[in-house]
């Protein structure tokens, strides 16, 4: 209630309010006076006429019936009729009728004095008139004439001083009147000065010192200040305005040493993102783990101007820290620290808590013992975990030997590399169980074909060398000449498939053209075999990696091999299709192909190299599909995707 009270929109209704008022009164007292003269007048003109009347009414008793051409009912119905006027026009003095208006000036004993009149009327003067209007003889009517010409002079003579008596009341009103509109001027004149004064006061003024705290301000003059000259809505915004200067002016005061300190972060960002620029380019690098952890250590311990550092990785079979790198500790430390286990030392609980610490030698923690780290005369510790995948795979140190502060950025620095060290270890184990996972499927595959191709043909030769053997104890030539046979056929079949083997592991697709590299592989079918081939390339996409054309290749170069084996085909069509959804490749041939439900040892033989090509596409994320029937020839087919999808393999 108080602040709307003071407040501006209250005191300017206020103040607008008021003079509303004054100048309503003012101008309704004006009207009501201006109302009041026009029927103080209409009542002195009506007042006048009374004499006039009374005159008339006395000019013709004085003719008498002359005046109406010697008309006796002509000059009695004038005369009543003048009466009748006068009455009438008298009785409405004395009442006053709003309407016109018509009403008489209540000052000056006016109404008393015309009471006085109306009674002078009624007792001298309607009588005698009575009298003279029923009297028609000349010489009786004299008398009477000469008594009411005496009583009209007397009754004119008061309506006289009545009427100057109005006239009077009339001049004063008037001269209130102009007072009244002289008073209206004034106030007009005093009102709009008051209303400049007070406009002035609480709202130019106010503005005036608001501009000026302004361009001050513009100027960076942050002393500037602006008076609160009143408590209404200007002297919140003059208190606003000056807590705003104050506050600009302790941000100005402190500005330099606020960018400085700004400046001093950035530098320490950016220090922070280059070092983990080196570090991660570094680790990028192919290297094995040994030399990741040494080059890591060197610039870590660089960076941070440690004066050692080491890395131990966490042996998962016995949970024991070993110490695998380190860098400018001496031999009997390595010695000691060789092997730690975990919870042990602050090394330890590092790993435990898979966090990086910090302990100065110069405030021992009894909890860590730290007594080797103490006589090799190290001031100050940190252990940070190396972490992958929320898995702790050991720690790095850094001894430093004076004291070195190290902050909460610092620190969370320090386990950010570890992180980028534990991904990086994590990647080079994953790489070299890959190798090994490839090297050994490699090998089954190999084992597979040189068990369906070598193995078969040598065992084969070995039942031919019995057989030979056998004839030649029983001196059969026939029989020996016929194993013979049957061994130079096997020996040469088992040399064909050595050179087959051999051309299909050293083949590879070069420069991601597979095309060629299947044109080649037909070209050698069609001069081995004499079937006809035939390739079509459809599409112009953009080739998918070498390590999955090259499979797609060994796929095509198997299923050839069981053309040339099995199938007893004529031609041979090979399709690749090249779309920005993948790769596609057809392998269809005439042959006798077969029923999948067929046991028989040639079925099983082909039914191995299916499988060979199942797991190859199975390896490279592919699609594989068979159709065939007997006497219907065989088509293979093999889908790879660009979009990494889960392996389907339809039969």
């Amino acid at each position: 209630m108080l602040r709307l009270r003071n407040s501006l929109a209250t005191k300017i209704t206020g103040i607008l309010l008021v003079f509303f008022l004054v100048a309503l009164t003012a101008i309704g007292l004006t009207l009501f006076i201006s109302w009041q003269l026009e029927g103080a007048a209409a009542a002195i003109n009506d007042a006048g006429s009374l004499r006039m009347r009374a005159y008339r009414i006395d000019h013709l008793l004085a003719r008498g019936p002359a005046a109406t051409s010697n008309d006796p009912m002509a000059f009695t119905a004038s005369l009543k009729s003048e009466f009748d006027d006068f009455e009438r026009v008298f009785g409405e003095l004395r009442r006053g009728d709003p309407r016109r208006p018509l009403f008489i000036p209540r000052d000056n004993g006016i109404p008393a004095d015309l009471d006085e009149m109306a009674e002078f009327w009624s007792l001298r003067i309607r009588p005698v008139l009575a009298d003279l209007i029923a009297t028609s003889d000349p010489e009786r009517r004299r008398p009477g004439l000469a008594e009411f010409d005496r009583t009209v002079k007397s009754f004119v003579s008061g309506i006289n001083e009545v009427v100057l008596k109005m006239e009077r009341s009339y001049a004063r009103n008037t001269d209130i009147l102009r007072a009244s509109q002289v008073s209206l001027i004034a106030l007009a004149i005093i009102g709009t000065l008051v209303l400049i004064r007070f406009f002035f006061v609480l709202v130019i003024q106010p503005v005036c010192e608001l501009q000026d705290g302004m361009k001050r301000m513009e100027q960076e003059d942050f002393n500037a200040r602006v008076p609160v000259l009143a408590s209404d809505e200007f002297g919140e915004l003059s208190e606003g305005f000056n807590r705003m200067a104050v506050h600009l002016q302790g941000l100005y005061a402190t500005l330099e040493e606020r960018v400085a300190a700004k400046t001093r972060s950035l530098e320490g960002k950016n220090r922070e993102l280059e070092i983990l620029y080196d570090i991660g380019a570094f680790l990028r690098e192919p290297s094995d783990v040994d030399s990741l952890c040494r080059g890591f250590l060197q610039r870590v311990q660089a960076t941070f101007g440690a004066g050692a550092s080491s890395a131990r990785l966490l042996d998962s079979g016995s949970e024991n820290l070993c110490l695998t790198v380190h860098n400018g500790l001496d031999r009997e430390f390595i010695d000691r620290e060789a092997v730690l286990q975990c919870g042990e030392c602050l090394c330890g609980e590092a790993v435990r808590r898979g966090t990086s610490l910090v302990s100065e030698l110069s405030a021992p923690d009894p909890a860590l013992t730290l007594s080797v780290c103490r006589r090799a005369g190290f001031q100050v510790i940190t252990a940070t975990a190396i972490t992958a995948n929320k898995q702790t795979l050991g720690i790095y140190n850094l001894y430093f030997v004076g004291a070195r502060p190290l902050s909460d950025s610092d620190r969370l620095l320090l386990e950010t590399l570890g992180q980028q060290l534990g991904i990086a270890i994590e990647n080079q184990r994953l790489q070299a169980s890959g190798r090994e996972h490839a090297v050994s499927e490699e090998r089954n595959l190999l084992a597979r074909e040189l068990h369906d191709s070598i193995a078969q043909g040598l065992a084969f030769m070995n039942l031919q060398v019995q057989m030979l053997e056998s004839a030649l104890d029983r001196n059969e030539a026939g029989e020996a000449r016929d194993t013979l046979a049957m061994l130079r056929q096997g020996v040469q079949e088992s040399y064909d498939d050595v050179r087959e083997l051999l051309v299909h592991f050293r083949t590879r697709v070069e420069k991601q053209d597979l095309a060629l590299a299947i044109t080649a592989t037909l070209r050698r079918l069609a001069e081995q075999t004499g079937i006809a081939t035939d390739l079509d390339v459809l599409g112009d996409a953009a080739p998918l990696d070498a390590e999955a054309e090259t499979q797609v290749l060994y796929v095509v170069q198997e299923a050839l091999s069981n053309v040339r084996k099995h199938a007893n085909a004529r031609s041979v069509k090979v399709v690749i299709r090249r779309g920005i959804d993948g790769l596609s490749v057809v392998v269809r041939d005439d042959g006798v192909g077969f029923d999948e439900a067929d046991r028989s040892t040639a079925a099983q033989e082909a039914h191995i190299g299916l499988e060979i090509m199942r797991e190859r596409t199975l390896r490279i994320g592919g699609r594989f599909s068979i159709r065939s029937a007997r006497g219907k020839g065989t088509e293979i087919r093999v889908e790879l995707s660009r979009v990494k999808k889960e392996n389907l393999i339809d039969a």
